[in-house]
């Protein structure tokens, strides 16, 4: 930036190089200062060209004067003095009742310097005004001067020199305003000198410095916002501009204060708003190759419009501000608590789910967790997100088939104000605006109604959700975690699941292995359960073989249920009379008839397994219990071993199946094999 130019004028060139002094030691930075003096002969004539002429009064005899030695249409104005604080703070100690002679150049300049010091409180003493060509009054020994000890009597026994007199802070100030430089005044030098300099302009100093605090508290405020802001005033110039407005316009506040906002930001639609004296909402322009959201708010006081306010965003900005504020939620409890080290189990089975899951979950595709109620399907969510690239954004679950229709959509998508009776005054953030860039958890996600099944569907495929009671389209990025006990197949099958919403949500589909699949992971588990509850109780032989052979229908979580049961026997070990009596003393099933034209009604149990022996049969191949009880869990067909054990001893009975001892397993007779042709059962 240019350096100004401050041109000061006094009569006498001591002063006029104190004053000079002065001004320089706070405007030295940005201006260059001369000094002129009529006394040495610099004042004469035209001077030369300056930003600002300065003049003492005692330097012309007028206004017109001053006029014919400065530039046409030049700036002027006066130059004010007065004493420091330190020095005041010794005249006050000048004995009281004392005669005193305050000696300067002229009697005006004498008395005028004087009146001040009455100003000041220094009326303790007598003064008497000395200067050149005056008369020494008798019984005077004090002599007060402002840097003209030459005028001094030598007679005077106690001299003191006061120093020429400084630059009000008022004279400063004005400067400042005067050449644009306001933003010198909160540096701490200028500061410092008004703390030095004496003014009698309470009231005035009072304005200023509050004045000063609302400037600052104002600049504050403006860089706080995380906006970017340009201020004009009632003309359309501007007189604020924030950092954020600088980086997002590309442009240097420096460079654009006090002039036309429609010159330097003619995309800001300043001066509608100044006409219109009404609020411009958002719109979108490109800017600098950003979509930047732009709106312009008048600034009234009483009737009349004052200026106006630009707020500017960009959109990657107000994305990045959400998911910060999003993050923050972490803090509530929406995070994975746990890891693929947190689940038990050493089987092959486990393993490979596990190695399998670790690879899925690094990709952004959605997955599909099959498995019966109480296999972990939940805690695998949370591994998988754990082991994902969102690990550090936020995990939500929620169970689907817990709520109602409506009460679930208002939980995924969120609500406006007023949305619906009883809606949470201010609206409220669905689950799917705080997963934003982590993971969404659906469990029994087969009890989705059709309508929200279209909804999820609509956020797979468009990323982005309305809430309900609102216009607004807020995109988000969620990665979906679903969960199923059912087959998904069937229900689609059956028309009550969206065929399109279930290839979307099993991209990735993995079924999660029942305990009774698990082997010995079992006993691991129960291990784990022991030291979780506190328990140390040992188990039977007979119990170990019962509890291996179990079909474990509630799976893991029964079995965390069995082992807290036999925590409260209080027995150990733990023997078959302490089984829990509601598990595992079922009725047995009632004995088959002799006849089978007589027998009660076949199981769902009894049907599947004539069908699985009739396609064993036709496949020359015999089929065991193990086997039996693997399918009918792949199929969701609840059972257990000792039912399909009841159901094969049953066949046989009626002659309708060959059970072997050993690995030769069972196979359809001819009787089994016509009675599942003719469908009579």
């Amino acid at each position: 930036m240019e350096k100004k130019k401050i041109a000061i004028i006094a009569l006498d060139p001591r002063a006029g190089r104190s004053y000079g002094r002065d001004v320089e030691s706070l405007f030295g930075d940005v201006a260059d200062i001369a000094v002129y003096s009529v006394m040495d002969g610099t004042a004469m004539g035209v001077l030369p060209h300056a930003d600002l002429f300065a003049a003492s009064t005692d330097a012309f005899g007028s206004p017109e004067e001053l006029a014919r030695h400065v530039p046409i249409d030049s700036q002027t104005m006066a130059v004010e003095a007065s004493f420091r604080w330190e020095e005041l703070r010794r005249l006050k100690e000048l004995p009281a009742g004392s005669r005193v002679l305050f000696v300067n150049m002229t009697e005006t300049m004498a008395r005028e310097a004087i009146a001040q010091l009455e100003q000041f409180g220094i009326t303790q003493v007598h003064w008497i005004p000395f200067y050149p060509g005056a008369e020494l009054p008798e019984d005077v020994h004090i002599a007060v001067t402002p840097d003209e000890m030459r005028y001094v009597p030598e007679e005077i026994e106690t001299k003191i020199d006061v120093g020429q007199r400084a630059c009000t802070s008022g004279m400063m100030i004005e400067i400042a305003l005067r050449l644009g430089l306001e933003h010198l005044l909160e540096t701490e030098k200028f500061q410092t000198y008004f703390q030095s300099i004496a003014t009698s302009n309470y009231s005035f100093d009072q304005m200023f410095a509050r004045s000063i605090r609302l400037e600052s508290q104002f600049h504050i405020l403006m860089e706080t916002l995380e906006d970017g802001v340009v201020g004009v005033n009632e003309k359309g110039e501007v007189f604020a501009c924030n950092h954020h407005a600088e980086e997002i316009t590309r442009t240097s506040a420096d460079l654009v204060m006090g002039k036309s906002a429609s010159q330097v930001f003619p995309y800001l639609p300043f001066s509608k708003c100044l006409q219109e004296r009404e609020r411009l909402p958002a719109k979108i322009i490109r800017l600098n190759g950003v979509n930047v959201s732009t709106e312009v708010v008048p600034v009234m006081r009483q009737s009349a419009c004052i200026g106006a306010f630009a707020i500017l965003q960009r959109f990657n900005d107000v994305e990045a501000r959400q998911s910060q504020l999003r993050g923050q939620l972490l803090h509530k409890g929406y995070r994975a608590k746990y890891g693929f080290e947190d689940v038990v189990g050493a089987s092959e089975t486990i393993q490979k789910t596990k190695d399998v899951l670790r690879r899925m979950a690094v990709s952004e595709s959605p997955i599909l967790l099959i498995g019966q109620t109480g296999t972990g399907k939940e805690l695998f969510a949370h591994a998988i997100h754990r082991a994902s690239r969102r690990k550090d954004g936020p995990f939500v679950a929620i169970n689907v088939a817990a709520f109602p229709e409506n009460l679930l959509e208002s939980e995924l998508f969120g609500y406006e104000d007023g949305a619906f009776t009883g809606a949470k005054k201010g609206g409220r953030l669905g689950l799917f605006e705080i997963s934003h860039r982590g993971t969404l958890f659906l469990d029994e996600v087969e009890g989705m109604s059709p309508a929200l099944q279209v909804k999820l569907l609509r956020v797979l495929q468009e990323r982005e959700i309305m809430r309900v009671g609102g216009t607004t389209i807020i995109p988000i990025d969620v990665r979906i975690v679903a969960a199923t006990n059912e087959s998904l197949e069937r229900k689609v099958a059956e028309g009550t699941f969206r065929r399109d919403l279930y290839y979307r949500l099993s991209t990735l589909p993995i079924e999660i292995p029942p305990l009774s699949a698990r082997g010995d992971d079992l006993f691991l588990l129960l291990e784990q359960f022991q030291k979780e509850l506190g328990a140390s109780f040992r188990l039977s032989p007979q119990v170990r073989d019962f509890l291996k052979h179990y079909a474990w229908p509630g799976n893991i979580r029964e079995l965390r249920n069995v082992v807290e049961y036999f925590l409260y026997t209080g027995h150990d070990p733990i023997t078959m009379e302490d089984l829990p009596p509601t598990v595992f003393h079922r009725p047995a099933p009632a004995p088959p008839p002799a006849v089978l034209s007589s027998r009660q009604p076949p199981s769902d149990v009894f049907r599947f397994v004539l069908e699985q022996l009739y396609q064993a049969s036709e496949a020359r191949r015999p089929i065991g219990r193990d086997r039996l009880l693997q399918l009918a869990h792949e199929s969701y067909v609840p059972t257990s071993q000792q039912e399909i054990r009841a159901v094969l001893a049953q066949m046989a009975e009626e002659g309708l199946v060959r059970v072997s001892r050993g690995r030769g397993g069972s196979q359809l007779t001819a009787e089994g094999r016509r009675l599942y042709e003719t469908g009579q059962i």
